[in-house]
C-alpha cells in the first residue's frame, strides 16, 4: 500500500527493545516520530540512533515520541544499544522496534509485499531508511528518505515538528530560511524584527503569531 502524506499511519502491534506495543496506543495524545533502519550495527545508522538519543529531551518538550525500527530481532537491538553507547556516547533512551519478518517495513512501504525475511543484507533492505512523523490525529505529517550512505539530519525533523505544530493553529506558513521559532526578546513586542530567527528552539507554546516576522507569512483563509 501506497503511503502518503495526509494518510492514516498503519497501526501495527510489534515486540520492541520496551515491551510490546500498539503503536496507535503507544503514540496516544502526542505526536511520533518512527525512523527505520535497515540492518543493526550499520555505522550510519549507529551515529543516528545516538543522535536522537541526544536528542530526546527536545521532542519531548514537543509532546512528541522517538521510536527507532531495525529490521532485526530484538536481542540483536538490545547488543547493539551497548556498541551504541560506546562509541556514540548517549544510551538508545526509546525504543527499537524488531522487525525481522519485514512486516512493518512492508506494512509502511518501505519494502515490497513480496520481500522475504531471512538471510537479507543492509543492501536488500536499503529503502529501509525513512523517518515518518505522525500527528495526535494519526496522520502522516512527514515522510524523509534517506540513502544509506548519507546521515538524517535531525535538526530538519526538529525544525519540521516545530513548524507542523505552529501550522496546525495558526494560518502561517514556514519559509525555508526559518531554523528555530524562537523569536528574541527584543522582537516579542515588536513588528519591526526582519532578521532570520537563529535562537535556540522553543516549544510552540512560546511562539507569539500577532505580528509578521522574517520566515512567516499569514495565509489568508
Amino acid at each position: 500500500m501506497a503511503l502518503r502524506i495526509g494518510d492514516t499511519a498503519p497501526n501495527f502491534q510489534a515486540q520492541t527493545t520496551e515491551g510490546q506495543i500498539d503503536f496507535h496506543q503507544w503514540i496516544g495524545n502526542g505526536w511520533a516520530i518512527l525512523f527505520s533502519h535497515p540492518k543493526d550495527f550499520t555505522p550510519v545508522c549507529t551515529t543516528e540512533l545516538g543522535t536522537m538519543a541526544k536528542m530526546k529531551a527536545e521532542f519531548e518538550k514537543r509532546n512528541a515520541k522517538i521510536i527507532g525500527l531495525s529490521a532485526d530481532p530484538v536481542d540483536d537491538h538490545q547488543r547493539w544499544a551497548k556498541d551504541i553507547e560506546e562509541t556514540q556516547g548517549a544510551a538508545v533512551n526509546y525504543p527499537m522496534i524488531g522487525d525481522p519478518e519485514l512486516k512493518v517495513a512492508k506494512l509502511y512501504d518501505m519494502l515490497p509485499a513480496e520481500a522475504v525475511p531471512g538471510k537479507r543484507t543492509a543492501a536488500d533492505n536499503a529503502t529501509v531508511r525513512t523517518v515518518f512523523m505522525i500527528g495526535p490525529d494519526k496522520k502522516i505529517k512527514l515522510m524523509l528518505v534517506y540513502p544509506m550512505t548519507t546521515g538524517r539530519n535531525f535538526d530538519e525533523v526538529l525544525r519540521v515538528l516545530d513548524s507542523m505544530q505552529l501550522t496546525a493553529k495558526h494560518a502561517v506558513a514556514i519559509s525555508c530560511r526559518v531554523q528555530s521559532w524562537a523569536r528574541p526578546a527584543s522582537c516579542r513586542s515588536s513588528s519591526s524584527c526582519t532578521r532570520p530567527i537563529t535562537s535556540a528552539p522553543a516549544p510552540v507554546s512560546a511562539i507569539r503569531t500577532e505580528r509578521r516576522w522574517a520566515g512567516f507569512a499569514r495565509v489568508s483563509t
